[in-house]
């Protein structure tokens, strides 16, 4: 088996848990690539030399594995998708920390999970991503996010208004600090916190969730993710920001933002006894009884 391992620095906490991590991968001989900075890392920070077989520094390098691992939280998972693209490869999210909806593995469960991978013990599950098209070649050649598209103000100056259109049929003018376009799988991240729905990851749905709206009556709404949504913004800044995940621009207000469901997807593992409620429940401790 040929793994390519992605990662971002973590804290001691997560130092032997990462140790024993790679000492399955050598005790299962598998073949193992890995980020050349995250290589660094473990190199100066953790004390350890990993065995590899290879480095990669962009996305171009990563041939021929049977999958990715991801080591770090949501953020970290969110970057690996943009080394993998359209190549189909299976990521596996490790969590080096606590919270996490795609890096589901925890520190405590890592050493059964991995032996499970190897052994061919999970399922792939196929999440949709969005596409920006702008017309100008913004965000390079990854112009697509799995969680969100997020518009905002640049500072703390007056709200912006940005116009929005599905399937070029008018919805809404929202007035606000700004707006999410965000997938099912986004659900859970930076739509959640400013009051969106959770939809399942399969939903096949888009969601248009509003960042501290002026009306207090404008809530999210759920589309179809096979439509077209276009916005165009208007402020007293001529310039807004946009992001996809985690890479940001700033955009002109001229420039009009088209939004839709991406040509391919992202699969990611599903262990044995793992959902997407499972870890909905783990993550944001329903049930748990705080008082004890």
């Amino acid at each position: 088996m040929r793994i390519a391992v992605f990662g971002k620095q973590f804290g001691e906490v997560f130092y032997n848990a990462c140790k024993g991590l790679f000492q399955i991968l050598k005790e299962n001989k598998v073949e193992v690539s890995i980020y050349k900075p995250f290589y660094e890392f473990l190199l100066t920070h953790v004390k350890m030399k990993p065995e590899v077989s290879g480095f990669f520094n962009v996305h171009d390098e990563i041939v021929d594995a049977d999958l990715v691992f991801s080591i770090g939280g949501d953020g970290t998972f969110l970057e690996a998708v943009t080394f993998v693209r359209d190549k189909g490869i299976p990521i596996v999210g490790i969590n080096s920390g606590r919270l996490g909806f795609l890096a589901d593995i925890s520190q405590g469960e890592m050493k059964v999970a991995i032996q499970e991978v190897l052994e061919g013990r999970y399922s792939v599950r196929q999440l949709d991503l969005i596409k920006l098209d702008t017309g100008g070649g913004h965000f390079n050649d990854y112009n697509f996010a799995l969680n969100e598209l997020a518009i905002s103000k640049r500072d703390s100056s007056a709200m912006i208004t940005i116009h929005t259109y599905v399937n070029d049929d008018f919805l809404n003018s929202f007035w606000a600090d700004g707006l999410i376009i965000s997938t099912a799988t986004g659900s859970t991240a930076y739509s959640l916190s400013v009051g969106g729905p959770i939809l399942h990851p399969d939903s096949k749905s888009f969601i248009i969730t509003p960042i501290a709206p002026h009306n207090l009556n404008v809530r999210p709404v759920v589309v179809p993710n096979d439509v077209e949504i276009t916005l165009k913004v208007e402020g007293r800044d001529s310039k807004f920001l946009a992001s996809l995940d985690s890479k940001s621009e700033v955009f002109e207000n001229s420039v009009h933002l088209k939004v839709k469901k991406a040509g391919f997807h992202i699969n990611v593992i599903e262990l044995e006894g793992h959902s997407f409620f499972t870890t909905l429940r783990n993550k944001l401790m329903w049930g748990v009884d705080k008082r004890n």
